[in-house]
């Protein structure tokens, strides 16, 4: 190792607080993994090591790595403005980008409000909900229903709303008058036999149930992820969103769909609520906006949201420095350039099948339990009695995802996420660009290291 090498090791090692991260596995002198570069579907470490980016960085990377057209947007951009914020005042990309969002979303989601990130989009959506009730003469609607185990980020107000106990636990009180209801994980609902369909009802009335509990003219607005993440990848029943939308349109309650990772093709549609056929009053995105290059979160709002700020002193007293920067807006824009020129969204469409198809090849595994997800996400289940579906214990689960299987994946060279938010599961969100060559590499990395790990159990 070089001497800078080890300067970049001891500064990673002593100096660096890495997120989610537990720092006892450092204490020892253990390397930090330092990636230096990528190119395409691939990053590589400091030693040269090339790696299958499966995850897609965080859900995000979806033009692929070493995009050369986007260093270049962003340069061009930092030459011109390189900073303004959109307080009062507008500059070019903001307002390019905005147009093209808004030509690209459904129905009359006509408004943009950049931020930073999702959980920032998370936080104005629910600042907005609030707010606009209260100019609509409905003060008291500012609870938030949101769904167990859901993932909406880790600013105070997003992980209030965030269904994943452990996380809010060391942070409480968090914000008050945020409520759970069951999420879409049919693998785990046994009592609704194979009638898919009719699980998606039971699910969505659900929502009405916790409606009615808390009195309709308390609730804001519901907050639900098309696919959701935390848990391992929970697609939505059929029928189910227009069940939900029934339901917010019957007692006057926001459809918050919150995108940040479904967002920008990772379903193979610019937005999750076009692949399942559901209007939502709000769209929160960012992840795949700038495919990483640079941070941008948006949230998209309609017309009747805006409505009440349109005209004489009313304010959204809101906002953040670097939301819509112009560099990020700049290589977003640039993004979706590369998103219509190589048909992106039609690629995942015409690919979604193989994967799925390839990543199934799994479960002729014993720990394999399910495979489920849309578009280029996916979850694998991981279960200890494929028969009884039986799910492994905290012991079992932490010796299995973090004792072998995280460290095992990343040695032979496959960047994903063993996740156990909820029930064990492997995730997998590559590159957009990712093909059936890919699919195959991803298959036989886990094959090779999910087989291991059965033989350890």
């Amino acid at each position: 190792m070089t001497d800078q090498a080890t300067d970049l090791q001891a500064a990673a090692r002593d100096k660096l607080w890495l997120h989610f991260t537990r720092h006892s596995v450092h204490e020892n002198g253990a390397e930090v993994p330092m990636i230096v570069r990528g190119e395409g579907a691939y990053i590589y470490d400091d030693k040269g090591k090339k790696y299958l980016d499966g995850l897609a960085g965080l859900f995000v990377v979806q033009a692929g790595h070493g995009r050369e057209e986007l260093a270049e947007a962003a340069a061009k951009q930092a030459r011109e403005l390189a900073f303004f914020p959109l307080w009062s005042y507008a500059h070019p990309k903001a307002a390019e980008l905005a147009d093209r969002l808004v030509a690209a979303a459904p129905g009359d989601l006509n408004r943009v409000f950049f931020t930073s990130g999702g959980g920032e989009a998370v936080e104005s959506a629910w600042k907005l909900a609030k707010q606009y009730f209260k100019l609509t003469g409905k003060p008291l609607k500012h609870k938030v229903i949101s769904r167990q185990t859901a993932y909406h980020g880790t600013t105070q107000g997003a992980l209030s709303i965030t269904g994943v106990p452990a996380f809010k636990a060391p942070y409480e009180p968090l914000v008050p008058s945020t409520f759970r209801v069951p999420n879409t994980n049919f693998y785990r609902a046994p009592e609704h036999g194979e009638d898919l369909e009719a699980f998606g009802r039971w699910a969505a009335d659900r929502v009405e149930e916790a409606i009615l509990f808390e009195g309709p003219e308390t609730i804001a607005a519901f907050f639900v992820e098309p696919v959701q993440n935390a848990g391992g990848c929970f697609p939505p029943p059929p029928g189910y969103f227009q069940r939900v939308r029934e339901i917010c349109d019957k007692y006057d309650i926001l459809l918050v769909s919150d995108e940040v990772i479904c967002a920008y093709g990772r379903l193979g549609h610019m937005f999750g609520a076009q692949k399942y056929a559901y209007q939502p009053d709000i769209i929160t995105s960012a992840k795949g906006l700038t495919s990483g290059y640079s941070p941008l979160g948006a949230m998209l709002v309609s017309d009747r949201l805006f409505e009440p700020f349109r005209h004489g002193d009313t304010m959204f007293a809101h906002g953040y420095t670097f939301g819509g920067h112009p560099v990020s807006s700049a290589v977003a824009l640039a993004n979706l350039d590369i998103f219509e020129r190589e048909d992106l969204l039609g690629h995942v469409q015409r690919n979604e099948g193989p994967f799925r198809a390839t990543l199934e090849k799994l479960l002729d595994l014993p720990i394999v339990g399910e495979v489920r997800g849309d578009g280029f996400f996916y979850g694998i289940e991981l279960v200890k009695d494929k028969a009884t579906r039986e799910t492994f214990n905290d012991e079992e689960s932490e010796r299995l995802l973090r004792g072998f299987l995280s460290k095992a994946l990343f040695d032979i060279g496959l960047y994903c996420r063993a996740d156990d938010r909820g029930d064990p599961v492997i995730q997998l969100s590559p590159p957009l660009i990712c093909d059936q060559s890919h699919f195959d590499e991803i298959e036989q990395k886990l094959r090779a290291v999910l087989t291991e790990a059965w033989t350890k159990l």
